[in-house]
Order: C-alpha cells, then structure tokens, then sequence
C-alpha cells in the first residue's frame, strides 16, 4: 500500500497565529488541493495526523472542527482527490499526552489501523515536531516551507535526512511526476 501522511495546518491549509477557529478560516494553500488528487490518482492512501490544540484550549469545540474538516474533505474531492482518514490530538501540551507530536500516539494509531510499518513513509510537515514525531517511527520526515516551514528550517535542527520542498505540490512533483 502506498501511504502518505500529511500534517493539516501550514501543510494543506493557511496558517494562522491564532488558530484555525472557524470553517471561514480555513483556507486551502494554493497548489496542495491538486496535489492531494495527484497522490489520490497516483494509487495514495492520504493520512492527516495532525495537533488540534484549539480543542483542548476551548477555542472551538468537535462540531466545530468536524465542520472545518468537511469544508477540507468537499474541497479535496472536488479538486478530484480524496483524505482516506485523519487522526488528531486535541490535547495541549500540559496534558502531557501520548498522541500530540512529537510524541507518536498518532504514527501508532496509524499503523495499526493500516496494519503497516511507517518505514519509507513520507510524513509531511512544516513544524518541528511534525519531523521529530516521523522520525521517531522510522518514517521519512517531509518539511515543506509554507506554513512555518521557513522559521522550522533555518531556526531549529531538524532530523538528519529530513527532506525539504517548497510545498506540497512539489512533493507531489517528486512522487508522481509534474502533469
């Protein structure tokens, strides 16, 4: 099975300093709808893990956020590709929990619904923890420069091979072909 995974916020939509909130505020970054129906046609399974702090903060509650990912889910499908699934922690990091990254609750999740080893999976991100998290399960950590992307590579050491594209089309580009 081919699997990616993909983190949410910075990779597939706009950042925001003050979280995503509202489906209004969500807002796809230009090129990574195609990208995700590329991988989509190519034959990839396409896996969100991604830190919903917003939730354990009480900035917005699971109605919310599902109407957020519905707004995603319509727009992928209709750039004609498909998220088979997402996986979220809505702890903050004083829960001290086993699933927000870089801790690997997630990664594990995955691969026991999958029933795969994440060996050779690109995990895409553009935070830190993003690369550390895919590191950690022997997965191949993706950084992507949209989002935080930037200040993560040239502010903070990042997993040795970790690879870096300017977004994820390009990572599209370098696994399916440019169309």
């Amino acid at each position: 099975m081919k699997l990616i995974i993909l983190d949410q916020t910075g990779v597939i939509n706009q950042s925001s300093g003050t979280f995503i909130k509202t489906p209004d505020e969500w807002i796809a970054i230009p090129g990574s709808l195609e990208a995700i129906a590329r991988l989509t046609h190519a034959g990839y399974r396409v896996v969100i893990a991604t830190n919903q702090s917003g939730i354990g903060r009480g900035l917005l509650d699971m109605a919310t956020y599902n109407a957020i990912n519905d707004k995603m889910y319509k727009a992928v499908n209709h750039a004609g590709g498909r998220i088979d699934a997402i996986f979220f922690c809505p702890h903050t990091n004083a829960d001290k929990c086993s699933c927000r990254k870089p801790a690997t609750g997630l990664f594990d999740e995955i691969m026991q619904r999958y029933g795969v080893n994440l060996k050779n999976v690109m995990v895409v991100g553009d935070s830190l923890k993003d690369l550390q998290a895919a590191a950690a399960v022997g997965a191949v950590p993706v950084l992507v420069l949209t989002g935080n992307g930037e200040t993560t590579r040239v502010s903070q050491e990042i997993p040795a091979h970790t690879q870096i594209f300017d977004n994820l089309a390009a990572v599209a580009d370098a696994l399916v072909g440019e169309e």
